[in-house]
């Protein structure tokens, strides 16, 4: 087993009175969400954002089992429709399997204004940011993390397989330049789930997750280092809501 490096259990939040960013809130749901309720949150906080109503937020998830469609999905990449509910779910992207062991990242900023080194109204450089965001979280644990050219998401090598699989994906959604979705990083769900769909419909490659690879570590320490590389790539700190 490959050791992970020490993680601060917060991220650090001393900054925050010193930089000019703008502060993004950070909140853990507790339990299991279900996906509409997810959903619904999603849609008033960005109405919110959008409103000056409410702070820009990344929201850490989990969901119980269910599949969702982005919108460039294939209904015959839906292998097994009886097995969890299926959803619409509005986001780019295909298919996508969402459950236990698995940490959501919905990610709602106003692209209206630059965040660290993404520009102002730059789909591109937030999504790059995004997969860096992801490479930087997995570097903590000693996981090399990776970009594939004509793919979606972050993937690793899988030397017992002898192939590549991906560890996390990528789906996001922009309505009027606020952006929501986000990202999925496997901790340890349950893989064989994934067998109901194509997903993000990549036949030639499978799905992996941390503890697969031996990096047997905590939904906890997944959060912290999520939470400490944020202001690497975003510039601003997350603050605990």
């Amino acid at each position: 087993m490959i050791e992970p490096r020490a993680i601060a259990a917060e991220p650090p939040q001393a900054r925050a009175e010193a930089t000019s960013a703008p502060r993004v809130g950070w909140a853990i749901a507790e339990g299991f969400t279900p996906y509409p309720e997810a959903i619904a949150a999603m849609e008033a906080r960005i109405r919110a954002i959008r409103a000056g109503e409410a702070g820009e937020q990344v929201w850490f998830v989990e969901h119980p089992p269910l599949y969702t469609a982005g919108s460039s999905a294939r209904p015959e990449d839906l292998q097994d429709a009886a097995r969890f509910p299926t959803f619409a779910a509005g986001r780019g992207g295909q298919w996508t399997y969402h459950g236990p062991g698995q940490r959501l990242a919905y990610v709602m900023l106003d692209l209206d204004r630059p965040h660290g080194t993404v520009p102002p109204r730059d789909l591109r450089a937030y999504v790059h940011g995004l997969e860096e965001w992801l490479i930087l979280a997995l570097d903590r644990f000693n996981i090399r993390g990776e970009r594939r050219p004509g793919r979606v998401g972050i993937w690793v090598e899988d030397r017992a397989a002898g192939t590549e699989a991906k560890i996390a994906a990528i789906g996001v959604r922009v309505t009027r330049w606020v952006t929501w979705h986000g990202v999925a990083v496997n901790l340890e769900p349950a893989l064989d789930h994934f067998a109901g769909i194509v997903p993000c419909g990549i036949r030639e490659y499978g799905v992996t997750s941390l503890h697969a690879l031996g990096i047997v570590v905590s939904m906890a320490e997944l959060d912290a280092a999520l939470a400490a590389t944020w202001t690497e790539v975003f510039g601003s700190p997350l603050l605990r809501e």
